[in-house]
C-alpha cells in the first residue's frame, strides 16, 4: 500500500487506501480471469443464437460503459467449456490484446443475464463490500488511467497485458459511502447524456420517417386531393416536378491548407462520421492534419465518399475543415436543404452511390454520376413546408449534441478531481442508493 496515489502524484485523503486490483475481487473462484491464456474461443465454434461473446466492439475508452450489440454466440454447451470466461452484471470486461485502456461494466437488465469474454480479455468480479462497481468503472475508464495502462502493455507490434499485469494495478479506494456519492455525481451526467443520444436517435428516424411518407409514398398533406400522373420518373403527385440531386444542390470544394486556419479550428476526418447518424458530435482540430482539405460551412452537408457503403452523411453543426475524401454538399436554395438532406442520407441513395462507386479496394462514390439521382420535388408552399419540418429537427439535434459535448466536458474535468479526492464530496448531501451505483 502507498500513501501517494499512482495516477495523481498527490497523498490519499484520509480515510481512502490504495490497494492492488487482485485485493478487489470477489471471494468466489474465477472472479479476476484471463480470456486470451488457455482460452479457445474462435469463430469455428460461433453459432446464430444462445450465450453472447463480448468482443471489443461492445468496450469503448471513451467512458462509455457497454454497447450491447454486435454480438456473436457459443451454444449454452460450449459455453460450460468457458467457466472462467463468464461475466453477469456488475463485472468489469478489459481489453487485454490490441486496443488497450478499453473497458466495459455489464450493465443490470442488459439484453442477456450473463455473456462470456472472447480471448482477448479480462475479467474482474469486485467485491462489493469493498468498492461499488461503477466507481471502479469510472476509475479505469479515466484518461489517467487508460494512459497508464497503455504505457506498461507488453508486446511490441500487438500491445497487450496480461492477469498479473491486471491484479497489481493500484486502485484508489474512498470509503464506500463516498465512492456512491462519487458514483451518483458523474452518473448524474452520464444519465443526461443518455437521454439526449435516444432523442437524438428518435428525432434522427423521424427525418427518414417524414422522408418516406412525403417523398416515396406521396402520402404529404392534402396527398387525397391530389391524383398521380406520369413523369420521367414514373408516376408522382400532379403538379410535382421530376428533377434529379443536381438541379437541388451541389458539390462545393474550397480548398484549403489547415496551416492558414486557426489552430483549433474543427476537423472532421471520415473516422469522425459516424455511420447511418446525421448528427456529427464529434471532431479533430486543424493542427493535427496536414495537406490540403476542404472547408465548410455549418449546415452543409458531408457525405463521406471512400467506401460509402459505410454511410457516413451528416450535417456540419460548426464551420470547419474536413479530408478531402468528403463531399461537401451545399443546397442551391434554401428550400432545397430539407429534401437534399432526407435524399443523400437515405439507404436508397447510399446503395446507389455504393453500386455506381468506382474502384476495388477503396471504391469512391463519383459525385458526376449522383448528380443525376431522380429526386420528385412539389410546389413551393408544400416544399417550404417540408424543408421548415426537416430543418426544425436538424437545429434540435445540433443543440443536443452540443449540449451533450458540454455535458462531457463537465463529467471528464470532474472525474479525476472526484477519484483522486482533490475534490470532497464527504459532506454533500447527496442521495445515493443501490440503484445508482449500477448501470440500467
Amino acid at each position: 500500500m502507498s500513501d501517494r496515489q499512482l495516477l495523481f502524484d498527490r497523498p490519499v485523503p484520509n480515510g481512502w487506501r490504495v490497494l492492488k486490483v487482485d485485493a478487489l475481487k470477489a471471494d468466489e473462484p474465477s472472479s479476476c480471469a484471463a480470456g486470451p491464456f488457455g482460452s479457445n474461443i474462435s469463430s469455428k465454434y460461433f453459432v446464430d443464437e444462445g450465450i453472447p461473446v463480448i468482443r471489443g466492439s461492445s468496450l469503448r475508452d471513451d467512458l462509455t460503459r457497454f454497447v450491447p450489440k454486435g454480438f456473436v454466440f457459443v451454444s449454452p454447451e460450449r459455453a460450460k467449456e468457458y467457466k472462467g470466461q463468464h461475466v453477469r452484471a456488475g463485472d468489469l470486461v478489459f481489453t487485454c490484446w490490441g486496443t488497450l485502456g478499453q473497458v466495459g461494466l455489464i450493465p443490470e437488465n442488459g439484453p442477456f443475464p450473463e455473456y462470456i469474454i472472447s480471448n482477448k480479455q479480462l475479467k474482474l468480479r469486485p467485491n462489493r463490500t469493498l468498492a461499488d462497481p461503477l466507481y471502479l468503472f469510472y476509475y479505469f475508464a479515466c484518461p489517467e488511467m487508460v494512459k497508464y495502462i497503455q504505457s506498461i502493455a507488453i508486446g511490441a507490434a500487438v500491445p497487450g497485458i496480461n492477469l498479473g499485469i491486471l491484479k497489481n494495478l493500484d486502485v484508489v479506494l474512498p470509503p464506500l459511502t463516498v465512492q456512491h456519492k462519487i458514483v451518483s455525481l458523474l452518473s448524474a451526467y452520464d444519465d443526461l447524456i443518455e437521454n439526449n443520444t435516444r432523442r437524438i436517435a428518435i428525432l434522427e428516424a423521424m427525418v427518414q420517417t417524414i422522408y418516406r411518407e412525403w417523398f416515396v409514398e406521396f402520402r404529404f398533406p392534402g396527398h387525397e386531393k391530389v391524383k398521380l400522373v406520369d413523369s420521367p420518373l414514373g408516376k408522382i403527385p400532379e403538379g410535382w416536378k421530376a428533377t434529379c440531386l443536381g438541379d437541388l444542390a451541389e458539390d462545393v470544394r474550397r480548398s484549403i491548407d489547415p496551416s492558414q486556419v486557426d489552430p483549433d479550428t474543427p476537423y472532421f476526418g471520415l473516422e469522425h462520421l459516424p455511420r447511418k447518424s446525421i448528427t456529427l458530435a464529434e471532431w479533430g482540430k486543424a493542427k493535427d492534419v496536414q495537406s490540403t482539405k476542404l472547408s465548410f460551412r455549418q449546415g452543409e452537408i458531408l457525405f463521406g465518399k471512400i467506401r460509402p457503403y459505410f454511410h457516413k452523411v451528416g450535417v456540419a453543426p460548426v464551420d470547419g475543415v474536413c479530408s478531402s475524401d468528403a463531399i461537401v454538399i451545399s443546397p442551391k436554395t434554401t428550400n432545397a436543404f430539407g429534401p437534399v438532406l432526407c435524399c443523400v442520407s437515405s439507404e436508397a441513395f447510399v446503395s446507389h452511390a455504393t453500386q455506381t462507386s468506382q474502384g476495388t479496394k477503396m471504391p469512391r462514390a463519383n459525385w458526376g454520376v449522383l448528380v443525376k439521382y431522380p429526386l420528385p420535388i412539389p410546389q413551393e408552399p408544400l416544399l417550404e413546408r417540408f424543408n421548415e419540418s426537416i430543418r426544425d429537427i436538424v437545429r434540435t439535434l445540433r443543440l443536443l449534441l452540443l449540449k451533450n459535448r458540454n455535458l462531457r466536458t463537465t463529467r471528464d474535468l470532474l472525474l479525476p478531481k472526484l477519484i483522486s479526492g482533490q475534490l470532497d464530496v464527504e459532506d454533500l448531501d447527496i442521495e445515493t442508493a443501490e440503484a445508482v451505483t449500477m448501470t440500467e
